[in-house]
């Protein structure tokens, strides 16, 4: 159980910050923070610092804010993946673990062959995950996750570093020939797979199919495998 809360904006030191409601009241009800606990505050964009509790109400938490610091944990390559979002549960999976790798930012996409497009409410809930995946992982930066898009959409926004498409057609690079790169952009179709018609506008647009091996991956298992590789 961790006492890392996500706070927007840290302020100066010295100065108290509140802690959003859904932090509040994790810290009151989960962990039963009490009066002058030390706790760790990060604001989502690399900075944290440690805090006192100097106040606490039914659902709100007042912390004086000490040294601030930029505290960098961020993998040398930026990752940012396209994903035709799999069920609920999954993509709530999918969302902590490419959060906890690093990976920078995520667009949910629509393809020819998604079954169920995801709507703004779960995108809003998916948000809150990475906010959890970053207290328990220690993340100081949040991932980021974009408006939904149809995937030829997404092909034709990408613009520059090193753009690749989850897809076994012959010839495909191994993930492991992009490894040291700075900058990916990575697709990973729906669980039909790309239709014919995408697969040519990605590399269109300049995508480089991808072989993620002999097995074929749930949708979130290859999110993982691809960002796994692209970090070590």
């Amino acid at each position: 159980m961790t006492r890392r809360y996500f706070v927007p904006d840290l302020s100066q030191p010295g100065s108290l910050v509140a802690l959003p409601p859904e932090e509040a009241q994790h810290a009151i009800r989960v962990m039963r923070i009490q009066p002058d606990d030390v706790v760790t505050l990060f604001d989502g964009r690399g900075f944290q610092c440690d805090a006192r509790v100097v106040s606490l109400g039914r659902n709100e938490c007042q912390c004086e804010v000490g040294d601030v610091q930029l505290i960098d944990r961020e993998p040398e390559c930026c990752i940012h993946f396209g994903v035709a979002l799999p069920k609920p549960d999954r993509a709530k999976e999918l969302i902590e673990r490419l959060t906890e790798l690093g990976v920078a930012a995520v667009t949910p996409i629509v393809g020819q062959r998604s079954q169920r497009p995801p709507k703004g409410a779960f995108v809003d809930k998916l948000r809150r995950g990475v906010v959890e995946a970053c207290k328990q992982s220690g993340r100081n930066h949040l991932m980021e996750i974009r408006d939904t898009m149809s995937a030829s959409d997404f092909f034709a926004s990408v613009d520059g570093g090193v753009s690749l498409i989850a897809h076994p057609e012959t010839g495909a690079a191994k993930v492991s020939r992009f490894v040291g790169q700075s900058r990916v952009t990575v697709a990973i179709g729906p669980e039909g797979g790309w239709s014919n018609e995408e697969v040519e506008l990605a590399i269109g647009a300049g995508f480089e199919c991808v072989d993620l091996g002999p097995r074929i991956y749930r949708i979130e298992t290859a999110a993982v495998v691809v960002a796994a590789a692209l970090v070590s």
